[in-house]
Parts: C-alpha cells; sequence; structure tokens
C-alpha cells in the first residue's frame, strides 16, 4: 500500500508540484499529517520562499521539527515569489527548493502553493503548530486567527542574525558588478 501511494505521489509530480491544486491533489503531506495526528502526535507547518536556502533558513526548519512529530514546509510557488519578491526572483525554482528542503532530515514533506499567502495551504493542512522566525517576535502574524480557529498554535522562534536571502543576492549582485 505504502508503495502505491509512493507511486502515486511521484507520479503526480512529488512535493514540487506546480500548482496548489496539484500539490493538495497529491495529499502525500496532508496525508501524513492525517496519519500523525491519528497517532495522536502533533504537526508543526512551517512556510516561506525558502529561495537561496541558507543557515537562517537551516535554524528556523531545525527548530520547528522539535516542536512537533512531523514538519511539512509550504513554500511559494515561482509566480508568487516573483509577485512577493519582485523581478528576478526566485533565483531557486520551486522544484528546486521543494527538492533541497525535502533532502533536509528536519522536513517530513513540502506543499506549494500558488496564492501570496499561506492561508488556503494552512486550511487543509491544520498544523497543530505554525511557525514563524524571530523577525516576526513582537507582531501578530497575518495567519495566527486561522490557525487558532481550529486550536492551533503560532510559535516564532529565534531569528539567526546576519543571514538574509535578499541581503546575499544584493551582495553576489555587488560582488558581480565589481572587476
Amino acid at each position: 500500500m505504502a508503495v502505491d501511494a509512493a507511486t502515486a505521489y511521484v507520479q503526480a509530480g512529488g512535493p514540487a508540484s506546480p500548482t496548489p491544486s496539484t500539490a493538495v491533489a497529491t495529499a502525500g503531506p496532508l496525508e501524513l499529517a492525517a496519519r500523525v495526528r491519528a497517532r495522536g502526535g502533533r504537526v508543526v507547518g512551517a512556510g516561506g520562499c525558502f529561495d537561496l536556502l541558507h543557515a537562517g533558513h537551516l535554524s528556523l526548519l531545525d527548530q520547528a521539527r522539535r516542536l512537533g512529530d512531523v514538519l511539512i514546509v509550504c513554500i511559494n510557488s515561482d509566480a508568487s515569489v516573483g509577485r512577493l519578491k519582485g523581478e528576478g526572483r526566485p533565483v531557486v525554482g520551486e522544484r528546486e527548493r521543494a527538492a533541497l528542503l525535502t533532502a533536509l532530515d528536519c522536513v517530513d514533506d513540502v506543499l506549494v502553493f500558488a496564492e501570496d499567502t499561506p492561508e488556503k495551504v494552512l486550511a487543509e493542512l491544520r498544523p497543530d503548530i505554525w511557525v514563524k522566525g524571530g523577525d516576526y517576535a513582537g507582531r501578530r502574524i497575518a495567519e495566527a486567527d486561522l490557525v487558532e480557529s481550529w486550536g492551533g498554535e503560532v510559535v516564532t522562534v529565534p531569528f539567526l542574525e546576519g543571514h538574509s536571502t535578499t541581503t546575499r543576492i544584493r551582495h553576489l549582485a555587488q560582488q558581480a558588478g565589481t572587476p
């Protein structure tokens, strides 16, 4: 049964499905969440663009994974990243970003979403805990009302200073511009 489910999941595009409807239709991450909940476990979610994976991302994901029994990462599609971050983004496409994240020991699965905010995918996943980085500390997280509506909790984890994708891209562009 597991082999059949895995085969169907891969044939449907796996964790890097190009549209949220395909990602949800494969239901790999959603089925994983349901199995974890059925045995009394806690589902943790985290989200973002995760363009140019760096130590700050790894820190957030590792901290998030320690809060529950499974970590499912919700990532913005390429089109969504482009709308949010501007021209030239993402630097790394959604399929590669999903593959890199899935390869991490702390990440159990990935969902790709096309909207600019994760509310639609969160309503499907319904994590017990939704994790944001410490750069959101002291602010009301936009998704908090939704997550709390099913009894979930929003947690901010400490931010690893000095790690920003945008800053890194600017730095690389400056270096490329110098002889």
